[in-house]
């Protein structure tokens, strides 16, 4: 006989029911997989969109601010970034003030595809926001960054 705990089944679908954590996964997939489908004819996934735009600055931004908008490590943040600086979309340079750091700069290449990009973006935000049901989407947003 075994001494191993036993979880009822009610405890898995409250779980279901009423779990954050699985709720706001389940909706950042659904959201990336929307937004990967509509970016994909210029290229990019949802999340390359979203570093690219991150580095649309009057300049170049050190590499740990961008990690930290992004809510990534740098490690992650390096290796999302090799893909699209091989495609010439950004260049990573030496930063003047501190030569061990890195800063990270839209090329004129990577500033058309995230131009072309912008007007899917627009378009596919507004028809997220129409299916938020309470139709108060700022509040969504507020909470999400409350948690964030």
């Amino acid at each position: 006989m075994s001494n191993a705990a036993v979880i009822p089944f009610a405890t898995t679908l409250l779980v279901r029911d009423t779990c954050l954590c699985l709720h706001a996964q389940r909706a950042a997939r659904a959201l990336a997989r929307r937004f990967d489908a509509a970016l994909k004819p210029v290229g990019l996934t949802n999340g390359q969109f979203s570093l690219l735009m991150s580095l649309n600055r009057p300049e170049p931004p050190p590499m740990g601010p961008v990690a930290n908008l992004l809510a990534m490590d740098r490690t992650t943040l390096t290796a999302a970034l090799k893909p699209l600086e091989k495609r010439g979309l950004l260049s990573i340079e030496a930063d003047p003030k501190d030569k061990r750091g890195k800063r990270l700069r839209l090329t004129p290449q990577g500033v058309a595809v995230l131009a072309s990009a912008v007007p899917i973006w627009t378009r596919t935000h507004g028809e997220v926001e129409a299916q938020i049901e309470s139709g108060d989407a700022n509040r969504l947003r507020r909470d999400l960054m409350d948690l964030g």
